[in-house]
């Protein structure tokens, strides 16, 4: 396989994977929009590179380490759920009970208080608990069949960016998307809205709770 080849390769894989680990709304996801309502779109897609971040070193421990990701996973998978839910109800709770008019600001205002690394480090510690994200990347990995002897390690350092950079693409283009809804809520849609996020995370909490205990007692 030729350079160009090679390099085009890794690369067009790498921005699938990116832009497919990121893409289903979960805990993550719902977080970004909240914090693109509330405070403006820059702390949105902090928030998601954070989770990009996270999602890039997931996917090097899978493509350096596959099978012991995988005993790994399968000694702590139910103790690591756990834990992973009981961060997720913190949240939740703290969702649901703070006011969203205090955070209605104009996004210009927002951004003079913003703090990058603070909600950088928020988005990758939320994505980080939740390293059952592991079975998805090792599905993709195989359906994609991005690990192969034939191409050498410096073709997948472009693949990883690609990877960070797939995951990236896809948190701007939902900042982007959610800050032109931005007019058409109010105070109140805002504390629903709120609430609604607030339950959804819970349930994520809860039916990991419900699983995590039930294989243990199995």
């Amino acid at each position: 396989m030729g350079f160009f080849e090679a390099l085009f390769y890794t690369v067009w894989r790498g921005l699938a994977i990116g832009i497919l680990i990121s893409a289903p709304m979960g805990p993550v996801g719902i977080l970004c929009i909240q914090r693109t309502l509330f405070k403006g779109r820059k702390t949105g897609l902090y928030t998601g590179v954070g989770a990009a971040i996270s999602d890039l070193i997931y996917c090097i421990l899978t493509g350096f380490g596959l099978s012991f990701i995988e005993e790994f996973l399968e000694r702590n998978q139910n103790i690591i759920q756990l834990a992973g839910s009981a961060v997720l109800i913190a949240f939740a709770i703290y969702l649901f009970r703070k006011n969203p008019a205090s955070s209605l600001k104009t996004p210009t205002e927002e951004a003079r208080h913003i703090s990058p690394h603070k909600n950088i480090l928020g988005g990758f510690l939320f994505t980080f608990s939740n390293p059952l994200i592991l079975f998805l990347i090792i599905g993709l990995f195989a359906r994609f069949n991005f690990a192969i002897p034939e191409i050498s390690f410096w073709y997948y350092i472009a693949g990883y960016a690609a990877i960070f950079a797939g995951a990236f693409l896809w948190w701007e283009f939902v900042t982007f998307s959610v800050n032109k809804l931005r007019a058409h809520f109010n105070v109140r849609s805002m504390w629903l809205i709120n609430r609604i996020i607030a339950v959804i995370i819970l349930l994520f909490a809860i039916v990991g709770i419900v699983t995590g205990v039930s294989n243990l007692a199995a």
